[in-house]
């Protein structure tokens, strides 16, 4: 397995040292914060393994743990801020009619009529809710689509491809 060609999960962030014996605190980004434990191999973005984690207990925000690559606190305080990342496949398995917003990137986005908009290049979400990142297939700026049931009616992720129902810019009005 070439895990740097893999697509990759981030799963947490280093939020540096915790107390004097060498434990790092990691800011978890899954459902359940002690998942990290189980994935023990956390990598970087480039693929190259970022921590190894021996042993950790639950935290306020993640886990608090021991990892193969840190000694000191002066050490897990030098990776403050590193994104810890784990390979698609090492996530379980949605059941039946879920998904991970992760799928969506690189799925085809196609207005009613079948034509390519474009592509999901990532899924962001400014506070208020999710919002696909669309690459436009003619090229220029990317734009948000809502990730909504109005906007999206539709998901074809077997096939490649959503059914992307652009809403109405502000300032237009709707046809008479």
């Amino acid at each position: 397995m070439n895990v740097a060609q893999d697509k990759l999960i981030l799963v947490g962030q280093v939020a540096g040292g915790f107390g004097v014996k060498g434990e790092v605190r990691i800011t978890a980004y899954t459902a359940e914060p002690m998942a990290l434990l189980g994935y023990r191999d956390l990598l970087r973005a480039d693929g190259s393994v970022g921590l190894t984690l021996l042993s950790a207990r639950p935290d306020k925000v993640g886990v608090v743990g021991r990892a193969k690559e840190i000694a000191t606190k002066e050490e897990a305080d030098a990776l403050r801020g590193l994104k810890l990342f784990i390979p698609r496949e090492r996530l379980p398995e949605p059941d039946e009619d879920e998904f991970y917003l992760t799928d969506l990137v690189g799925v085809q986005a196609r207005d009613p009529d079948g034509a390519v908009l474009g592509v999901v290049k990532s899924v962001q979400n400014f506070g208020a809710s999710d919002m696909l990142e669309i690459a436009p297939v003619a090229g220029g700026p990317t734009w948000y689509l809502p990730f909504t049931r109005e906007a999206v009616p539709e998901l074809h992720l077997a096939d490649g491809w959503v059914l992307a129902v652009r809403p109405n810019e502000v300032g237009e009005r709707e046809p008479d």
